[in-house]
């Protein structure tokens, strides 16, 4: 089965047929992937066979694999996933790999736009030192980003995760990092991306016509919230880096840079308020 599935999907144009189809059958059978090779010649049962082809189906018509099984991982975490809040991607990594490094010992981090607490978990889990405090304007998100801290009780107590439109949740406060994976694509550009995205929630993906304009909130709004010396760090779209770095540096921000993703596209950009 996990060889006819990989071939439809890939027909279906899914970019990683073999992964998913066994990623899905796996899930469906309830084993891990390892035993579909080292039971690989056990018939399946009618009602087996029905629930992994259920599940490859939903995949051909280009449902996240994340969102057909319910699960995503991220950095050392296993992350509760739906179609409240984006998949996590390998590039955020890259937002979080900078908050840990930035973070002073016993520093706070903000995670602006928490979805699924991805980002916050990983840099509590990454950084026991650290208070993080995560901020989201979405029902269905913080419900997602709430069981996901429950689901990791080791990080019970520090991370706090607040109902927030921006940053108004935070009148007063101030953090040594704010990190934030904010929607940056444009409203023109979302045809021509994977379908997959057609599964996201709309408004964590689409910023406006420009795709910057919720980066320009978080420029104006976020020095504020800033300590002296910290950062400000942002994952950005596609060659949407030098115009970030210019809305960096207008906030009064300095050093600023970006890093690149595996990819080698500038995926974070930063800068730092003056000490």
């Amino acid at each position: 089965m996990v060889r006819r599935s990989a071939r439809w999907l890939g027909e279906k144009g899914c970019a990683t047929p073999r992964l998913d189809a066994e990623v899905l059958i796996a899930h469906a059978l309830g084993v891990d992937r390892l035993t579909l090779y080292t039971d690989h010649d056990r018939p399946l049962t009618p009602p087996e066979a029905d629930a992994c082809r259920a599940l490859v189906a939903r995949r051909g018509r280009r449902e996240p694999v994340a969102y057909i099984t319910g699960r995503r991982g991220f950095r050392r975490l296993e992350l509760i996933v739906g179609p409240g809040v984006l998949v996590p991607r390998p590039e955020t990594e890259v937002l979080v790999e900078w908050a840990v490094a930035a973070a002073p010992e016993g520093g706070t981090v903000c995670d602006w736009g928490t979805g699924s607490g991805a980002v916050a978990l990983a840099v509590a889990d990454e950084r026991p030192d650290l208070g993080v405090v995560a901020v989201e304007r979405s029902p269905a998100a913080l419900a997602v980003a709430h069981a996901n801290l429950a689901a990791h009780p080791g990080l019970a107590g520090r991370v706090e995760i607040l109902p927030s439109d921006g940053f108004s949740a935070l009148a007063g406060r101030r953090f040594d990092v704010v990190a934030a994976n904010p929607p940056y694509v444009a409203e023109g550009a979302m045809a021509e991306l994977e379908p997959e995205l057609a599964f996201e929630p709309r408004e964590a993906l689409v910023s406006g016509p420009t795709g910057l304009e919720a980066l320009t909130v978080i420029a104006r709004d976020a020095p504020s919230h800033l300590a002296p010396g910290g950062w400000l760090l942002a994952e950005v779209g596609q060659g949407q880096a030098q115009a970030v770095a210019g809305l960096w540096r207008e906030a009064g921000l300095g050093e600023v840079t970006a890093r690149a993703d595996l990819a080698g596209i500038p995926r974070v950009v930063g800068g730092r308020l003056p000490a």
